[in-house]
Protein backbone atom coordinates (compact mmCIF):
# COMPACT_ATOMS: atom_id res chain seq x y z
CA UNK A 1 0.00 0.00 0.00
CA UNK A 2 1.24 3.43 -0.62
CA UNK A 3 1.64 5.79 1.67
CA UNK A 4 0.64 9.83 0.93
CA UNK A 5 2.24 13.20 2.13
CA UNK A 6 1.28 15.83 2.03
CA UNK A 7 4.23 18.97 2.50
CA UNK A 8 2.50 21.91 3.47
CA UNK A 9 4.77 24.28 1.69
CA UNK A 10 6.26 27.73 -0.27
CA UNK A 11 9.57 27.59 1.84
CA UNK A 12 13.28 26.65 0.96
CA UNK A 13 12.95 23.91 3.85
CA UNK A 14 9.72 22.25 2.16
CA UNK A 15 11.44 22.10 -1.11
CA UNK A 16 14.36 20.45 0.17
CA UNK A 17 12.16 17.96 2.10
CA UNK A 18 10.61 17.31 -1.21
CA UNK A 19 13.70 16.75 -3.03
CA UNK A 20 14.87 14.24 -0.06
CA UNK A 21 12.12 12.34 -0.56
CA UNK A 22 11.65 12.29 -4.00
CA UNK A 23 11.85 8.83 -5.61
CA UNK A 24 11.33 7.05 -1.85
CA UNK A 25 9.53 3.97 -2.90
CA UNK A 26 6.22 3.25 -1.68
CA UNK A 27 5.34 7.54 -0.74
CA UNK A 28 3.52 9.66 -2.48
CA UNK A 29 4.82 12.86 -2.15
CA UNK A 30 2.35 16.25 -2.57
CA UNK A 31 3.96 19.63 -2.10
CA UNK A 32 0.96 22.51 -1.46
CA UNK A 33 2.02 26.05 -2.28
CA UNK A 34 -0.43 29.09 -1.44
CA UNK A 35 -0.72 30.35 -4.58
CA UNK A 36 0.86 33.80 -3.90
CA UNK A 37 3.63 34.13 -6.35
CA UNK A 38 2.48 34.13 -10.00
CA UNK A 39 6.14 32.37 -10.72
CA UNK A 40 6.90 30.22 -8.09
CA UNK A 41 9.70 27.59 -8.03
CA UNK A 42 8.15 24.37 -7.66
CA UNK A 43 9.61 22.21 -5.70
CA UNK A 44 10.59 18.48 -7.23
CA UNK A 45 7.50 16.32 -7.30
CA UNK A 46 3.93 16.24 -7.68
CA UNK A 47 2.30 19.94 -6.41
CA UNK A 48 -0.87 21.70 -6.22
CA UNK A 49 -1.16 25.25 -5.78
CA UNK A 50 -3.42 27.44 -4.38
CA UNK A 51 -5.86 27.42 -0.87
CA UNK A 52 -7.82 25.12 0.42
CA UNK A 53 -10.86 26.85 1.88
CA UNK A 54 -10.00 26.90 5.47
CA UNK A 55 -9.90 23.66 8.22
CA UNK A 56 -12.97 22.11 6.52
CA UNK A 57 -11.74 22.38 2.86
CA UNK A 58 -8.17 21.06 3.79
CA UNK A 59 -9.76 18.14 5.83
CA UNK A 60 -11.97 17.17 2.69
CA UNK A 61 -8.80 17.39 0.30
CA UNK A 62 -6.65 14.96 3.24
CA UNK A 63 -9.88 12.48 2.94
CA UNK A 64 -10.02 13.04 -0.84
CA UNK A 65 -6.77 12.24 -1.40
CA UNK A 66 -6.20 9.68 1.17
CA UNK A 67 -3.13 11.56 2.66
CA UNK A 68 -1.53 9.58 5.73
CA UNK A 69 1.06 12.03 6.93
CA UNK A 70 1.34 15.81 6.67
CA UNK A 71 4.06 17.98 7.50
CA UNK A 72 3.73 21.98 7.84
CA UNK A 73 6.73 23.68 6.22
CA UNK A 74 4.88 26.66 5.59
CA UNK A 75 6.58 30.00 6.73
CA UNK A 76 6.79 30.96 10.39
CA UNK A 77 4.31 33.66 9.82
CA UNK A 78 2.09 31.32 7.86
CA UNK A 79 -0.17 31.11 11.40
CA UNK A 80 -3.16 30.62 9.98
CA UNK A 81 -2.34 27.73 7.79
CA UNK A 82 -0.44 26.28 10.63
CA UNK A 83 -3.49 26.08 12.80
CA UNK A 84 -5.72 24.70 10.23
CA UNK A 85 -3.29 21.82 9.74
CA UNK A 86 -3.62 21.02 13.27
CA UNK A 87 -7.30 21.00 13.51
CA UNK A 88 -7.58 19.09 10.86
CA UNK A 89 -4.76 16.21 11.14
CA UNK A 90 -6.14 16.32 15.12
CA UNK A 91 -9.85 15.41 13.43
CA UNK A 92 -8.83 12.98 11.23
CA UNK A 93 -6.26 11.46 13.78
CA UNK A 94 -3.51 11.98 10.87
CA UNK A 95 0.58 12.36 11.99
CA UNK A 96 1.62 15.98 11.71
CA UNK A 97 4.78 17.68 11.90
CA UNK A 98 5.76 21.19 11.90
CA UNK A 99 9.11 21.94 10.19
CA UNK A 100 10.52 25.27 11.25
CA UNK A 101 14.06 27.22 10.58
CA UNK A 102 14.75 28.19 13.40
CA UNK A 103 14.60 31.76 14.87
CA UNK A 104 16.77 34.63 14.65
CA UNK A 105 18.69 35.65 17.55
CA UNK A 106 20.43 39.16 18.26
CA UNK A 107 24.04 39.22 18.36
CA UNK A 108 26.07 42.05 19.97
CA UNK A 109 26.43 44.24 17.42
CA UNK A 110 22.80 44.14 16.34
CA UNK A 111 20.68 47.20 16.94
CA UNK A 112 17.03 44.83 17.32
CA UNK A 113 13.86 46.46 18.55
CA UNK A 114 11.50 43.63 18.84
CA UNK A 115 7.77 43.70 18.46
CA UNK A 116 4.83 40.99 18.79
CA UNK A 117 2.49 43.31 16.12
CA UNK A 118 3.22 46.13 13.15
CA UNK A 119 0.31 48.33 15.68
CA UNK A 120 3.32 48.32 18.01
CA UNK A 121 6.15 48.87 14.97
CA UNK A 122 4.42 52.04 14.00
CA UNK A 123 5.42 54.91 17.12
CA UNK A 124 9.06 53.45 17.16
CA UNK A 125 9.25 53.52 13.23
CA UNK A 126 8.03 57.19 13.30
CA UNK A 127 11.07 57.46 15.68
CA UNK A 128 13.44 55.83 13.51
CA UNK A 129 14.65 57.28 10.06
CA UNK A 130 12.32 58.44 7.38
CA UNK A 131 14.44 56.58 4.54
CA UNK A 132 13.13 52.51 5.72
CA UNK A 133 13.94 49.19 3.83
CA UNK A 134 10.66 47.61 4.86
CA UNK A 135 11.24 43.62 4.83
CA UNK A 136 7.62 42.49 4.79
CA UNK A 137 5.46 40.54 3.15
CA UNK A 138 2.63 42.08 -0.01
CA UNK A 139 -0.28 41.13 2.41
CA UNK A 140 1.19 43.03 5.74
CA UNK A 141 1.54 46.65 3.87
CA UNK A 142 -1.54 48.22 4.87
CA UNK A 143 -0.32 48.77 8.44
CA UNK A 144 2.23 51.24 6.88
CA UNK A 145 0.39 52.70 4.62
CA UNK A 146 -0.66 55.78 6.64
CA UNK A 147 3.22 56.63 6.86
CA UNK A 148 3.14 59.63 4.36
CA UNK A 149 6.52 61.13 5.56
CA UNK A 150 8.53 57.83 4.84
CA UNK A 151 9.89 56.85 2.30
CA UNK A 152 10.16 53.10 2.05
CA UNK A 153 12.20 50.81 -0.23
CA UNK A 154 10.06 47.06 -1.08
CA UNK A 155 11.82 43.78 -2.72
CA UNK A 156 9.65 40.76 -3.91
CA UNK A 157 10.06 38.22 -5.93
CA UNK A 158 8.19 39.68 -8.65
CA UNK A 159 7.70 43.38 -10.32
CA UNK A 160 3.67 43.79 -9.50
CA UNK A 161 3.06 46.85 -7.98
CA UNK A 162 2.15 45.95 -4.53
CA UNK A 163 -1.63 46.94 -3.36
CA UNK A 164 -2.57 48.68 -0.84
CA UNK A 165 0.93 50.20 -1.33
CA UNK A 166 2.92 53.35 1.36
CA UNK A 167 2.63 57.29 -0.31
CA UNK A 168 6.38 56.91 -1.61
CA UNK A 169 8.07 54.07 -2.09
CA UNK A 170 10.63 52.36 -4.57
CA UNK A 171 10.36 48.39 -5.54
CA UNK A 172 13.28 45.80 -6.12
CA UNK A 173 12.09 42.76 -7.63
CA UNK A 174 14.73 39.86 -6.34
CA UNK A 175 14.80 36.63 -5.46
CA UNK A 176 17.62 35.34 -2.22
CA UNK A 177 19.44 34.19 -0.69
CA UNK A 178 21.52 37.40 -0.66
CA UNK A 179 24.86 37.96 0.46
CA UNK A 180 25.84 40.40 3.17
CA UNK A 181 27.72 42.98 0.90
CA UNK A 182 24.94 42.86 -1.72
CA UNK A 183 22.58 44.18 0.75
CA UNK A 184 24.78 46.43 2.25
CA UNK A 185 25.34 48.14 -0.92
CA UNK A 186 21.49 47.89 -1.34
CA UNK A 187 21.15 49.49 1.64
CA UNK A 188 24.08 52.18 0.96
CA UNK A 189 22.73 53.04 -2.52
CA UNK A 190 19.00 53.90 -1.03
CA UNK A 191 20.08 55.84 1.82
CA UNK A 192 18.54 52.97 4.72
CA UNK A 193 18.29 54.39 7.93
CA UNK A 194 16.12 51.24 9.86
CA UNK A 195 14.72 48.28 8.33
CA UNK A 196 11.54 47.01 9.56
CA UNK A 197 11.46 42.56 9.05
CA UNK A 198 9.78 39.45 10.49
CA UNK A 199 11.81 36.89 12.27
CA UNK A 200 11.76 34.91 9.48
CA UNK A 201 14.99 32.85 10.54
CA UNK A 202 16.85 30.57 8.39
CA UNK A 203 20.28 31.83 6.03
CA UNK A 204 18.58 33.08 2.47
CA UNK A 205 16.87 36.37 4.02
CA UNK A 206 19.50 36.85 6.86
CA UNK A 207 21.83 39.08 5.30
CA UNK A 208 19.58 42.12 5.58
CA UNK A 209 20.24 41.87 9.19
CA UNK A 210 24.27 41.37 8.71
CA UNK A 211 24.65 44.43 7.10
CA UNK A 212 22.57 46.29 9.03
CA UNK A 213 25.04 45.25 11.81
CA UNK A 214 27.99 46.60 9.93
CA UNK A 215 25.94 49.76 9.44
CA UNK A 216 24.85 50.37 12.70
CA UNK A 217 21.14 50.25 11.78
CA UNK A 218 18.32 50.01 13.78
CA UNK A 219 15.86 46.82 12.98
CA UNK A 220 12.12 46.62 13.70
CA UNK A 221 12.04 42.85 14.41
CA UNK A 222 8.54 41.10 14.61
CA UNK A 223 8.24 38.63 16.73
CA UNK A 224 7.03 35.04 15.49
CA UNK A 225 3.21 34.80 16.05
CA UNK A 226 2.39 31.37 18.20
CA UNK A 227 2.03 27.83 16.81
CA UNK A 228 0.12 24.64 17.91
CA UNK A 229 1.85 22.71 19.89
CA UNK A 230 3.01 19.37 18.66
CA UNK A 231 6.15 17.90 17.28
CA UNK A 232 8.71 19.88 15.88
CA UNK A 233 11.81 19.44 13.99
CA UNK A 234 14.39 22.09 12.35
CA UNK A 235 15.49 20.55 8.95
CA UNK A 236 13.93 19.17 5.94
CA UNK A 237 16.71 15.67 6.99
CA UNK A 238 15.50 15.36 10.50
CA UNK A 239 11.89 15.44 8.64
CA UNK A 240 12.50 12.78 6.40
CA UNK A 241 13.57 10.54 9.24
CA UNK A 242 10.35 11.26 10.75
CA UNK A 243 8.55 10.02 7.56
CA UNK A 244 10.48 7.20 6.82
CA UNK A 245 9.84 6.02 10.76
CA UNK A 246 6.16 6.41 9.91
CA UNK A 247 6.94 4.25 6.89
CA UNK A 248 8.56 1.53 8.72
CA UNK A 249 5.78 1.74 11.08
Amino acid sequence: MTASLLILGGTAEAADLARVLAGTRGLRVVSSLAGRTATPRLPPGECRVGGFGGESGLADYLRREAVTMVVDATHPFADRMGWNAARACAGLGLPLLRLQRPAWVAGPKDRWTEVESWDEAIPILRRMSRRVFLAVGRQELDAFAGLDDRWFLLRFAEEAAPNPAPARFALVADRGPFTPEGERDLLLAHDIGAIVCRNSGGTAAHAKLAAAAQLNLPVIMRRRPPRPEGLSVGSAEEAARWVETLLLA
